[in-house]
């Protein structure tokens, strides 16, 4: 059984940079076939996270213009939720239940690595743990 983040996160995370446009970030979540993107600076150090429904609910259900507005316009207020690559799975798990998040960037010092997701936790876990996430996240929504 994987006992950190960086054993049981998905590697060879792709950025939307702070000044791409909307539709920039979209096209990348589609080819890339993922809902969410961190969002990362020209420091490449996360800013933020982007993820299709913030692109829908926060941008064209107002009626703005996805192909002008940039992704740093939809970044999260306020620091963004992380785990560090070598803490426990557990810490991962308590982190996305204490946050309400389904998908957590992995970082190792100021470089992010990975994306820890609910379906990494589920994969990971005994089945009654990878529950409590979902209920957690759930009763959030």
């Amino acid at each position: 059984m994987a006992k950190t983040a960086r054993e049981i996160m998905t590697g060879g995370t792709e950025c939307a940079q702070v000044n791409e446009t909307l539709v920039d970030a979209a096209r990348k979540m589609r080819d890339l076939d993922v809902g969410a993107l961190p969002i990362c600076g020209d420091d490449n150090r996360l800013k933020g996270m982007l993820t299709d429904r913030d692109i829908v609910v926060k941008a064209i259900a107002d009626g703005r213009d996805p192909s002008s507005v940039q992704v740093s316009e939809l970044a999260d207020q306020g620091e963004v939720v992380t785990i560090g690559a070598d803490d426990s799975v557990d810490e991962a798990l308590a982190t996305m239940k204490r946050s309400k998040v389904r998908r957590l960037p992995v970082i190792d010092g100021h470089d992010l690595v990975g994306m820890v997701s609910q379906a990494d936790i589920a994969l990971s876990l005994d089945p009654e743990k990878a529950g409590d996430l979902v209920q957690a996240i759930s009763e959030g929504a």
